[in-house]
């Protein structure tokens, strides 16, 4: 804690002990007169308090008044403030030819309403004010005073000069003395008198680095000048019809300034203050430290005037009087002292978050928050969270400190955005982007609008991977149940095949064992004619088997792959089957069919038989099983 004025306590606290002191050991003069018991039978007993103890709370009064004007303060930080300003010079036409009234009400009183409405967009610039019209004046030098300006615009007529014409020189002149920079700015707000060239004005204003923007009053069409005695403004007998001259453009063009002409609307001044800015460079004109403190001179104070009540009240002797001091004193008087010395809390509180011990700072400001519910104890209580990385921790204490300013509710939102931040999870990304905006509706901020478009930005690709995770999980899902119906599809298959097989086979058995049923009964019956007749027809089978074992050496030379194999096993499957037919229409006795089975054994391969010396086949991963 501190005293911002300590000289009140070096000076007034020792007259005051010094009066007191005297006060309170003198007698009463009663006293030299007559003895004390002669004073207590003549004294009237009093219910109230006797003045030794009135004189003694009139002292502690005067001590915590004395204490309340020393200021005592508890130090809250430095704040760096740096004033930065474009300086822009407006220089105001009050020729007559402003008088014209083809524009509301007139050109004189519009060019006074775009004026004012600049100072009011552009509170932090410094603005000066030039009159002109065949002379030129200053009206307001460079002032962060808008107020003073304001009211010294609304002043000017063209009463105010004695010379008529409009002379734009003579203004640039006054307009360089008055600005000290190396970089001027002037805004003309004029109807543009009556010059065709503006060739020295222009030399003029680049000689002496002056950027000239103009805002043009009036309109083309023009219109008469009108008096206030209601005439109008003639030249050699004719009424003289005022119009914007437009070649003052050049003025402003040339000099890299804007030109821009008059609206209804306050769009115009608008957009030649966003020129101004982009063109204009602002000049740091100070920089300052300010120092922040938290007042305590309201403890004192309101003590002094408790005890004020107390001394200029009278309690009667009585037991309820003497309870009802206790309470006062045991009660009242410890809870303000506690009050009163808070602030060494709060000063070891603020040492420890400056030297990084950010767990004691949080544990300090929070035990002094919940003790007094003040809301920047909850908002340092915040910071020192944030510092640890307790991002929930800060975010509830920020959102505890609730303050009526505007600038320090814009604060604590965006803390809180940027503890949402912190988190990186997309629903406190939301969060923080919500709390971002909501700190820019109360105070706009350049380093909360660029964490507001990061944290935006973030979002998105984080949204962007979250869909690519799920469409990638959705594409493996949909693979994996394709994968399982293929397999499923497979083995049903090759289950249909297998049985196919065995049917086949058994259906296969069954023939072979009727055929040779009837070979046996046929043998018996039969003569040996028709053995005859079996025996050329075996020859004929023999000569047949052999031409198509031939073609059939001839085929297997030439396949090279799986595919031809196939090909040569579907062959074989349809002679099979064709010899089958001609052995059920030409029965073969049993040593016939046994040469024929030997020789098909020894020279094709079919899935009829197992070979004895079979060749190792070469796999085929794309063969399917049916």
């Amino acid at each position: 804690m501190s005293f911002l004025h300590p000289e009140f306590l070096y000076f007034m606290l020792v007259p005051l002990f010094i009066f007191f002191g005297l006060l309170l050991t003198k007698k009463e003069s009663q006293m030299h007169f007559f003895s004390e018991e002669v004073i207590a039978k003549l004294r009237v007993g009093s219910s109230g308090l006797s003045m030794k103890v009135r004189n003694i709370l009139f002292l502690f009064i005067g001590f915590f008044m004395i204490v309340a004007l020393a200021e005592p303060v508890i130090n809250n930080g430095v704040i760096k403030v740096q004033a930065k300003s474009a300086d822009i010079m407006i220089a105001f036409d009050i020729s007559d030819s402003m008088l014209a009234r083809d524009v509301y009400p007139n050109r004189l009183e519009l060019a006074k309403q775009k004026a004012i409405e600049l100072l009011k967009l552009a509170p932090n610039e410094r603005i000066g004010v030039v009159a002109f019209a065949k002379n030129s004046y200053l009206v307001s030098p460079m002032s962060f005073d808008h107020g003073a300006v304001n009211f010294l615009l609304h002043q000017l007529d063209t009463t105010n000069i004695t010379e008529k014409g409009t002379n734009f020189l003579s203004m640039l002149e006054v307009v360089d003395k008055s600005i000290k920079n190396d970089k001027k700015y002037l805004l003309i707000i004029s109807d543009g008198g009556d010059k065709d060239s503006f060739k020295d004005e222009i030399a003029f204003a680049k000689e002496k680095n002056i950027t000239i923007f103009v805002l043009g009053v009036g309109t083309k069409k023009g219109s008469p000048i009108k008096k206030k005695d209601g005439s109008f403004i003639k030249y050699k007998g004719e009424i003289i019809i005022s119009k914007l001259n437009d070649n003052i453009s050049e003025l402003a063009t040339a000099t890299g300034g804007v030109y821009i002409q008059n609206v209804k609307s306050d769009k115009d001044i608008k957009t030649m203050l966003k020129e101004m800015e982009s063109k204009s460079k602002k000049k740091e004109l100070k920089s300052e430290e300010v120092h922040r403190y938290i007042a305590l001179f309201y403890y004192p104070l309101g003590l002094a005037l408790f005890l004020l009540l107390i001394a200029t009240s009278s309690f009667r002797k009585s037991s309820n009087a003497s309870v009802l001091a206790v309470i006062l004193f045991l009660f009242v008087v410890p809870h303000a002292k506690a009050g009163a010395f808070d602030f060494m809390k709060l000063d070891d509180a603020k040492k420890a978050y400056n030297s990084g011990e950010y767990e004691k700072s949080a544990k300090l400001y929070e035990e002094y928050a919940k003790k007094s519910g003040n809301s920047k104890a909850y908002y340092d209580e915040g910071n020192a969270f944030y510092k640890l990385k307790q991002y929930n921790k800060a975010i509830k204490s920020y959102k505890s400190a609730k303050f009526q300013d505007k600038v320090l509710k814009a604060k604590k939102l965006a803390n809180i955005g940027n503890a949402y931040a912190k988190q990186l999870k997309q629903k406190d990304l939301k969060q923080a982007i919500k709390s971002y905006e909501e700190s820019l509706k109360l105070k706009e901020d350049k380093d909360v609008r660029e964490n507001l478009q990061e944290v935006k930005k973030l979002l998105k690709k984080q949204q962007q991977k979250s869909k690519n995770n799920k469409n990638n999980k959705k594409k493996k899902d949909k693979n994996k149940e394709n994968q399982n119906k293929e397999n499923q599809n497979k083995d049903g298959k090759s289950k249909k095949s297998n049985n196919k097989d065995n049917k086949n086979k058994d259906a296969k058995s069954k023939k072979s064992k009727k055929k040779d049923n009837k070979n046996k009964d046929s043998k018996s019956k039969k003569s040996s004619k028709k053995d005859d007749k079996n025996k050329k027809e075996n020859k004929s089978s023999k000569s047949d088997n052999n031409k198509k074992d031939k073609k059939s050496d001839k085929n297997s030379k030439k396949s090279q792959g799986d595919k031809k194999k196939k090909q040569d096993l579907k062959k074989l499957d349809k002679n099979l089957q064709n010899q089958k037919l001609s052995c059920s229409k030409e029965k073969m006795s049993e040593k016939e069919e046994a040469k024929w089975l030997k020789q098909l054994n020894l020279q094709k391969n079919t899935y009829l038989y197992r070979l004895n010396n079979q060749k190792p086949k070469e796999e085929n991963n794309d063969e399917k099983p049916w």
